[in-house]
């Protein structure tokens, strides 16, 4: 960003990388219909299924394995809807996405607990598992959007394979952070997003398991494999593909050390607790959390300060109740609703995390003082 700003909020959106403003510009300057025959549709066409192949070696796929979607929300719904089975079992820290349209196609859904980690309880999946039969889809989010804890994706395919039951992954935060390797994982559906990793928004991707059928939400046209009708964001999925083989994709040393400083000098502050240490987390992601300090009117403050952050998660951060992920997690709601998080990426400096800490510490410094005063 620039020195009037400190974006540090990549979670929510990452901004959008110059070669993949690039590559939506070139397509937007020619027509084109990738369903039609004539030599403008050939050359969409040939975008479309560059782009694909691009997508899927991204996450170790088949290209025929992609279906391109409007965003994650759609790729989600699109397995929570589309998969086979009555049955569904979701864990406790899902997007909402998940959360709601589980609930809608199984009002008897079952919901996987986290420990104060943010991991989530295997043992009870494996009762859940025995309990819902064969019949289910599992749908398990591989890195969390507010804390950047991973789950155990190995354990986890393991149970859910070895009950006969499918796996949905929400893979939105894992893409460029994590090694994905869909084809060899035994995952059956794969969800992921442009917009989190320098693409544009709206666009997405489900990547579906070959041999399994799922029944599409959207019918008409025979657009990806008659699993998503309508005419193809031909721009959008070309600027998703330019972000997943930018040199700029998936480089977080840097990122990692950032964090790590950050996270050590906030915690250096009175009262300060940073979520989900002890658990595996991506590099880029803090849960920050302060008792008595307000998430929204954090946000409110920083902004001010000229750096962006988000209150939770960035769908959930107009909410006066506290985050369902911290909840889960067995954190008071006090804590939960004082909660920020901080996610860095490309664009960030090391000026950006000096900003950030120089201005939290002023909120925090600022509350300690007031309850001196009131203590006295």
């Amino acid at each position: 960003m620039t020195n009037l700003r400190a974006y540090l909020d990549y979670n929510a959106s990452a901004p959008l990388l110059p070669e993949a403003a690039s590559a939506v510009l070139q397509v937007l300057e020619n027509a084109g219909n990738p369903s039609s025959v004539h030599r403008e549709g050939i050359k969409a066409r040939r975008i479309l299924d560059h782009a694909r192949e691009v997508v899927a070696k991204s996450v170790g796929a088949q290209g025929d394995s992609v279906v391109f979607t409007s965003g994650g929300t759609e790729a989600n719904v699109l397995a929570l809807v589309g998969a086979p089975g009555a049955r569904r079992i979701v864990s406790a820290v899902e997007h909402p996405s998940v959360l709601k349209t589980a609930a809608e196609v199984d009002p008897h859904m079952l919901t996987a607990p986290v420990d104060g980690t943010g991991m989530l309880d295997l043992d009870v999946l494996a009762g859940y598992l025995r309990q819902a039969g064969p019949s289910t889809l599992v749908s398990i989010q591989w890195v969390n959007n507010e804390t950047g804890v991973i789950q155990s994706m190995a354990e986890i395919v393991a149970a859910v394979h070895g009950a006969g039951a499918i796996l949905h992954v929400d893979a939105v935060q894992a893409l460029g952070k994590l090694q994905i390797s869909f084809h060899e994982s035994g995952i059956d559906l794969l969800t992921l997003s442009a917009h989190k990793v320098g693409g544009p928004t709206g666009v997405g991707a489900l990547i579906v398991r070959p041999g399994l059928s799922i029944a599409p939400l959207l019918t008409g046209g025979l657009q990806e494999r008659g699993l998503r009708a309508g005419t193809e964001n031909v721009a959008g999925i070309a600027g998703f593909a330019a972000a997943l083989i930018s040199p700029r994709f998936g480089v977080w040393a840097q990122i990692g050390a950032w964090r790590d400083d950050l996270e050590r000098r906030v915690r250096a502050l009175p009262g300060v607790q940073v979520m989900g240490t002890s658990a595996p987390r991506v590099v880029n992601t803090s849960c920050i959390a302060c008792d008595g300090l307000d998430g929204a009117t954090q946000v409110a403050a920083l902004d001010l300060d000229g750096v962006a952050i988000s209150a939770g998660a960035a769908c959930s951060s107009g909410k006066v109740e506290p985050s369902h992920v911290l909840s889960a997690m067995g954190v008071a709601p006090e804590r939960a609703r004082s909660a920020i998080r901080v996610s860095l990426g490309w664009q960030n400096t090391k000026n950006d995390v000096d900003r950030f800490v120089d201005a939290y510490g002023v909120l925090v410094r600022r509350l300690a003082r007031r309850l001196t005063v009131n203590a006295a």
